[in-house]
């Protein structure tokens, strides 16, 4: 069973190993963090947890039955009841509905622990696994953007009730 976990400062060596070990995969459908993302995290880290504080962003891990990181789950730019969601699940874990029920729980999250009535995301249109998850979570596309260069779309859901289909 996979569960969230509000991202804190022991998390910090896991969630390094966690990323270097999916690079690659990352690469292929969302553009690469690059070296200094990697060189600098300890200090990216601490500045992550300083913005969560500040109620700024909800970051979360994704922790497998073992303990071990399957992912990573967050909420950024919080501002006047909405957030824009991100995920990576990794490669070891996809293909498996990890990502759509990962994304399942942070929407009720949102709701219910950080009181969110709207949720965005952006996918690239080379992507249809997320595009696939965020359908599957109630998102709907709002507008065809640009993401470094890539065609890609803007999504939204709203929070509310769990549909009665979704436990």
């Amino acid at each position: 069973m996979m569960r969230l976990e509000r991202l804190r400062a022991d998390h910090a060596d896991a969630l390094l190993e966690f990323e270097r070990e999916n690079r690659a995969y990352f690469a292929r459908s969302v553009p690469d963090r690059g070296d200094a993302y990697f060189a600098g995290f300890a200090s990216r880290h601490r500045a992550l947890l300083a913005e969560q504080d500040a109620g700024l962003c909800h970051f979360h891990v994704l922790v497998d039955e073992r303990g071990d990181l399957a992912g990573r789950v967050n909420l950024v730019d919080v501002e006047e009841g909405a957030a824009e969601l991100g995920y990576r699940i990794g490669e070891r874990a996809a293909g498996r509905g990890v990502a759509t029920a990962a994304v399942e729980d942070m929407c009720r999250l949102a709701a219910t622990e950080y009181g969110l009535s709207v949720l965005i995301a952006v996918t690239t249109l080379d992507n249809p696994a997320s595009r696939t998850v965020l359908a599957r979570n109630g998102f709907t596309v709002v507008e065809n953007i640009g993401i470094d260069g890539r065609p890609g779309v803007r999504l939204r859901r709203r929070l509310g009730p769990l549909r009665p289909d979704r436990t």
